[in-house]
């Protein structure tokens, strides 16, 4: 089985060329989610191994969820318009940034990054 990605994401364009994008590279996709209930429900239901979080979702901003992921030592992958890296860097120094539109593979190059770093830290 492959590595769960967790995917919360409230324009559905976006959402599902996400899904399609980390699934298609062998990736099993939990999402997406157009609000933080949903991916917090998600997550409390089953650890995902990394999180792709558009910032602004339905019911609110994702930072709440972020800090409980990143509390868990979840990688974070933050694809926004709206916020600035150097911004998102002071909340969450570990969390890597994208700027939407992202081509996917940019998307693929952070997710795989992102958990070769995480499997060498664990190891």
């Amino acid at each position: 089985m492959g590595q769960r990605i967790l995917v919360a994401e409230d324009e559905m364009v976006i959402a599902f060329d996400l899904c399609d994008t980390v699934e298609e590279a062998g990736f099993e996709v939990e999402g997406p989610h157009a609000g933080i209930s949903s991916a917090m429900l998600a997550f409390q239901k089953e650890k995902p191994d990394l999180a792709i979080l558009d910032i602004t979702l339905d019911d609110g901003n994702v930072f709440a969820l972020a800090q409980t992921l990143t509390a868990e030592d979840i990688p974070i992958i933050f694809h926004s318009g709206e916020h600035s890296r150097a911004e998102l860097a002071e909340k969450f120094p570990t969390a890597i940034t994208l700027a939407k539109p992202c081509p996917p593979a940019e998307m693929l190059r952070a997710v795989n990054g992102a958990l070769e770093e995480c499997a060498a830290a664990c190891d």
